[in-house]
């Protein structure tokens, strides 16, 4: 793999940078408050959201949800494990592929998710204009 040749970075180009990483970050706080002050852990919240947004169905299978999440295998295992505990998500064996185990958001998941997510659009919508993400010119 070939490295481009980089242009030296202005002061500007840190500047940007550095205020995109300040309000994705203040995001990130906001989005870890709402889901703590709903009774789950942020990262509970993510799976919730890539379940329901995962492209083309309402469920997602283990692997795919540790690809959305960055994340190992058997950590999504146990994440699963403690959402299905509280009654938030439930498991099914894929009918396609008995290999491969289907998560699907169950009526308390869904409430919960859809109460967030409608949090975080009005908190998106109030970002909207604070910052553009910076465009740095390799």
């Amino acid at each position: 793999m070939r490295t481009p040749a980089l242009r030296a970075l202005a002061k500007t180009d840190f500047e940007q940078l550095s205020e995109f990483r300040f309000q994705m970050r203040r995001f990130e706080r906001f989005s870890e408050r709402a889901a703590q002050n709903e009774g789950i852990t942020p990262l509970q919240y993510l799976l919730l959201l890539h379940i329901k947004g995962y492209p083309g169905r309402e469920w997602a299978t283990i692997g795919e949800l540790a690809e959305r999440l960055q994340a190992q295998h058997h950590g999504v295992v146990a994440l699963v494990s403690r959402c299905e505990a509280i009654g938030l998500v439930k498991r099914k064996p894929s009918e396609v592929d008995r290999r491969q185990v289907e998560v699907h958001l169950l009526k308390a998941g869904e409430t919960i998710l859809v109460r967030l997510a409608a949090m975080h659009q009005a908190e998106l919508k109030s970002l909207h204009g604070t910052f553009s993400v910076p465009q740095i010119d390799l």
